[in-house]
């Protein structure tokens, strides 16, 4: 197992991080089994696990929890904190008010002290982020978390809370967990790009392209729409849907590919985004034993440079074959006030 730097806490973690949101009703409730997993995901040097509170509503860090006795202090500890917990007004989002009551239930049910690496899920427009830096900055004095990041926040966002955490003297973000795969190169851009400048360090999920780059889904075959990822996400599974059958050609090239340098597609896939130069560690989130140990066969695999500029040839730099964010788009394209000037205010200008 390869280890970085990650961004510039100091802290070293694997390259490959064990991502537990598969841990919950739904996919794998076995808690016993889960606990096998992470248990083997420690034992082949992984020293990295990312999971969230809204993983089952608790489920997913409650089973961390059970598996980390006596294992913590070899762990880095991520978890996250952002969407609806439970039932009631202010139990989510980014305020002062919820993360403070949120941190607690999350190092309550992780059966710890303190997190590691403590992440905004998502950004919040109705919260100021000066709140947000100011609580999490101190939450790091108390010792209750070591560091802070962001997931899937903009270029612009992420320029402006570092402008803030300047302006205020306050803790800043230290990482970025943005969706990176072969298929979804968007991020490439700009995103990435900032996340150098400001020396943040960057833990990537689905690099597997929601499963799309796991060899199950072929050009000709049929897809069952009613079950696993495919139903939940139908319009980006569709053989029918051009888009989709533009994927799969990618994928068939892929594989292709993966067989000529002796490696399966998941694990040409996984390799792939950690060969980015701002990249720190990929999150794997298997949902069996199997399906951990396959990755992890993969995990000293490094691309050499002809191999990258076949995938480049393949699904070129900075373009996305698919929307990562389509089941949660930000509030300004879903609230419609947000696009539109008041009617009698666009009446008025005319």
């Amino acid at each position: 197992m390869r280890y970085r730097a990650l961004g510039g806490t100091g802290i070293e973690v694997s390259v490959h991080c064990l991502g537990t949101m598969m841990f919950q009703d739904g996919c794998n409730s076995d808690h016993d089994d889960c606990v096998r997993i992470i248990h083997a995901a420690l034992d082949q040097g992984i020293n990295f696990i990312d999971t969230a509170d809204m993983y089952g509503q608790g489920e997913s860090e409650e089973i961390v929890g059970k598996a980390l006795r006596g294992r913590r202090d070899d762990v880095v500890l991520a978890t996250k904190v952002h969407f609806q917990m439970g039932e009631g007004r202010n139990r989510s989002g980014n305020s002062r008010r919820w993360i403070i009551k949120a941190v607690d239930e999350s190092l309550k049910r992780l059966n710890t002290d303190w997190i590691d690496l403590y992440q905004v899920h998502r950004p919040d427009d109705s919260t100021d982020i000066e709140e947000t830096l100011s609580v999490l900055s101190d939450l790091t004095h108390q010792g209750k978390i070591r560091a802070f990041g962001c997931s899937t926040f903009s270029p612009a966002e992420i320029v402006e809370a570092h402008s803030v955490s300047e302006r205020r003297g306050l803790a800043r973000f230290r990482t970025e967990q943005p969706p990176y795969s072969i298929l979804a190169r968007g991020i490439e851009t700009s995103l990435l790009p900032v996340c150098r400048r400001y020396g943040m360090g960057v833990l990537v999920w689905s690099p597997l392209a929601f499963g799309f780059l796991t060899g199950k889904y072929r050009k000709g075959q049929a897809v069952d729409l009613s079950t696993g990822r495919a139903a939940l996400r139908p319009a980006q599974f569709d053989p029918t849907i051009a888009q989709n059958a533009a994927k799969l050609d990618i994928v068939e090239q892929l594989i292709e590919l993966a067989t000529s340098i002796g490696c399966t597609l998941p694990q040409l896939a996984v390799a792939f985004t950690v060969a980015h130069p701002a990249v720190t560690s990929a999150i794997i989130g298997p949902r069996t034993m199997q399906q951990l140990e396959d990755l992890l066969k993969g995990a000293a695999l490094t691309l050499d440079d002809a191999t990258l500029d076949r995938i480049d040839e393949i699904a070129p730099p900075g373009t996305n074959r698919y929307d990562p964010n389509a089941l949660m788009p930000p509030r300004s394209l879903t609230d419609p006030t947000l696009r539109r000037r008041p009617l009698a205010e666009r009446a008025a200008a005319e």
